[in-house]
């Protein structure tokens, strides 16, 4: 079955959006309430499945469904149909190599591709599919037919490079949301990836095009490896790459800071036309590939937090990708959390201090990327 769940959107206006002095790093802002979220979803997702016990496997799905469900009511929905990426859509991002080796390996065989990552029978069903639904969710977001989206889409994406699969990645999602958002007439597209690991294959995509900003808050070290605070764009697009590496052990307070410091700031300065997150879940405290301290609760604050920078920009337009995540009951629950904070629940992340570690590493970050932002030209507090 081959579906677009659609849940409705009251087509409001932003009535007043200001930064505040108050409580510190809170941003206000007053829309109508969002009464849908276009949600991207397909049973061919759950073919993807490993010929063993592995973490990325099809009790990931059915737990983020599940938590969608609880957040969203059913009642609402409708269905419009996804399909699968076209090779045009697949090489804006990826190389025709990499899709010459993926269609020779996806062959309808269980194989590994690395230590990580498998392909199975359902695998190119699948792959072509969550790519396809992630140029559907760029499309509608950057013409304006949806304004909050979320696509339950596996295999995850964001460790696939240009030329490389790696790290459960075959097709790098979110790089083929946000292209097709910019082939749709979004002028910037800026991606927020708040997965554990970093979004290696994001950054290598867009690391020289000016047109798109990635953010990333990971747990640094950590697979890949990649992801330094020095790493911050090359030629034209210095400035465009921010990479929050976060010692293992950061918690909320950490996270928050790393928003009211650099996210927060680098959003209104860079002014996306569209706002996409590489939403994994593994830094929870419960995942067992992260060793990380978030909630589920920090998750809908931080999808809060983001849908209104979008709204302060003028046009809303937030879409979530599912990424990483491997606790089920932490992956439910995080989903519902975001789903609820990205559309009017409103949520605030702690306002504790952080950690001298984390605090060193978002100074590390801010001082990287001061010389190309004026709003990052001294920290926030």
């Amino acid at each position: 079955m081959v579906r677009l769940d659609i849940i409705g959107l009251a087509r409001g206006s932003i009535e007043a959006a200001r930064w505040t002095d108050g409580r510190p790093g809170r941003l206000d802002v007053t829309t109508e309430a969002f009464d849908w979220v276009a949600v991207l979803d397909d049973d061919a997702f759950d073919r993807h499945a490993p010929a063993r016990r592995h973490p990325e496997c099809p009790e990931r799905l059915a737990a983020a469904r599940d938590g969608l469900r609880a957040a969203l009511p059913a009642s609402s929905q409708r269905r419009l149909a996804v399909r699968d990426a076209t090779v045009a859509e697949l090489e804006r991002v990826h190389s025709r190599a990499h899709l010459s080796a993926m269609s020779a390996a996806l062959d309808g065989r269980f194989r590994s591709l690395d230590a990580d990552t498998y392909v199975s029978p359902g695998s190119r069903d699948a792959a072509f599919r969550a790519a396809g639904a992630a140029a559907v969710l760029g499309d509608a977001l950057a013409r304006g037919e949806v304004r909050r989206g979320f696509g339950l889409l596996r295999p995850p994406g964001h460790h696939a490079e240009r030329d490389r699969a790696m790290g459960f990645c075959l097709f790098n999602n979110v790089a083929v949301a946000a292209s097709s958002a910019r082939a749709a007439g979004a002028r910037r597209v800026a991606v927020v990836d708040w997965d554990v690991h970093h979004g290696n294959g994001t950054q290598q995509i867009f690391e020289s095009d000016p047109s798109v900003l990635f953010i990333s808050l990971h747990q640094w070290p950590l697979y890949p490896g990649t992801g330094a605070p020095e790493d911050i764009g090359r030629g034209p697009a210095v400035g465009t790459t921010a990479n929050l590496a976060l010692p293992p052990g950061s918690g909320p307070e950490d996270y928050a800071h790393a928003f009211r410091v650099v996210v927060r700031p680098l959003l209104a300065s860079f002014g996306a036309d569209v706002l996409l997150v590489s939403a994994g879940y593994d830094a929870h405290v419960r995942d067992p590939l992260g060793a990380m301290r978030l909630d589920a609760a920090t998750y809908g604050a931080m999808a809060s937090e983001l849908a209104a920078a979008a709204d302060a920009l003028g046009h809303g337009k937030v879409g979530f990708i599912l990424e990483g995540g491997y606790d089920l009951q932490a992956l439910e629950a995080s989903v519902s959390e975001t789903v609820r904070g990205a559309t009017g629940a409103t949520q605030s992340l702690p306002d504790g201090r952080p950690s001298p570690a984390a605090a060193a590493a978002v100074e590390s970050t801010r001082r990287a990327l001061e010389p190309h932002h004026a709003l990052l030209a001294r920290p926030l507090r």
